[in-house]
């Protein structure tokens, strides 16, 4: 059965179990209200008969009719609130049923574009290392077109190396990750990281832009440089044909230090951007999105700015783009 039915047959047991409660609740009305004019005219005829009362009208204004009458009503009033309570509870579990569905269906789709896009992730990288092995192996070329194609072979291992660290980090984020804090210089950590990006993408224009003097922070060395990897990669990823990508790096106070991820993209429309850092989450979907990427790297980040008890924002760049703006504490999160 596909989704669509499933969500149609969910819905229709929701209405059936409605129109169930609303038929019952009827009927328990009318049965109610039968059960207290039968007893009601019960009394009537036996007071008649015995000479207690003359008439309808003494015996609807006697001590009997009205105490009668007063149960009838607490027992229309206890129909009401335990209708009440068990339409609270039936529409609360109708919502928890409904919301755990779409979570259930929202999380099934993650995990099927995870899977097609770790499939397409790692199949590339490996087909491309394969080739130039079968090449290197079956023809004799000149040291130049070999140094090119080891180089190339070279940057596909390190994709590949990228890509397992990721999803090994992403596991252990979920379980075991503790922070090794050290003191680090942000500074020299964020130059070494853009050089080396810029020796695999050198038509890239990768600045960094430093303001005032940064103080030396106490980090996690592997949690900031994925951090910052994760980052700048995404950034260059998403800014199209000609990305530049402006990281600045500024003091806030004594005691926080600010980075600045900025790209000259498409940008992140707004209602995506509080989605954006769920693990496996990716904009669009695995047919219809031409950028590599698992939807692990901003989970990553997230949860390694949580760890060192910072705080992540998603602002629209100017003209166009994204910028990813990180504060951290100088010292350990408590």
């Amino acid at each position: 059965m596909n989704k669509r039915w499933l969500r149609i047959l969910t819905y229709v047991i929701m209405v059936y179990m409605l129109l169930a409660f609303a038929w019952w609740a009827m009927l328990l009305f009318t049965k109610n209200r039968d059960a207290f004019l039968a007893k009601a005219d019960l009394y009537k005829l036996g007071m008649v008969a015995e000479g207690l009362v003359k008439s309808e009208e003494e015996f609807y204004n006697s001590k009997i009719y009205k105490d009668l009458a007063a149960s009838y009503r607490r027992q229309e009033w206890m129909i009401l609130g335990e209708g009440m309570v068990f339409l609270i509870t039936l529409s609360a579990g109708i919502w928890f049923i409904n919301a755990s569905y779409h979570r259930e269906i929202k999380a099934n789709e993650q995990r099927r574009n995870f899977l097609l896009a770790i499939t397409h992730e790692l199949k590339s990288p490996i087909a491309s290392i394969q080739l130039v092995l079968e090449t290197l192996l079956k023809r004799e070329l000149p040291r130049d077109k070999e140094l090119e194609f080891l180089k190339a072979a070279y940057e596909e291992n390190e994709r590949l190396q990228g890509l397992v660290e990721n999803l090994l980090f992403s596991a252990k984020l979920e379980n075991a990750y503790q922070p090794d804090f050290e003191e680090l210089d942000i500074s020299e950590l964020t130059r070494n990281i853009v050089e080396r990006i810029k020796v695999r993408n050198r038509e890239i224009q990768l600045e960094v832009d430093e303001t005032g003097d940064l103080p030396l922070i106490m980090a996690d060395r592997a949690g900031l440089t994925s951090v910052l990897y994760n980052l700048i990669e995404n950034a260059i990823k998403y800014s199209g044909e000609h990305p530049r990508v402006v990281v600045t790096l500024s003091a806030k106070g004594e005691d926080k230090v600010q980075i600045c991820v900025a790209d000259n993209g498409q940008g992140i429309p707004e209602e995506e951007r509080k989605n954006i850092f769920q693990k496996f989450y990716r904009i669009g979907s695995e047919e219809t999105r031409r950028t590599k990427g698992t939807g692990l790297g901003l989970f990553i980040v997230d949860q390694v700015v949580k760890a060192h008890g910072g705080n992540i924002e998603v602002l629209p760049n100017e003209p166009t783009g994204t910028i990813f703006r990180i504060t951290l504490p100088a010292g350990p999160a408590d």
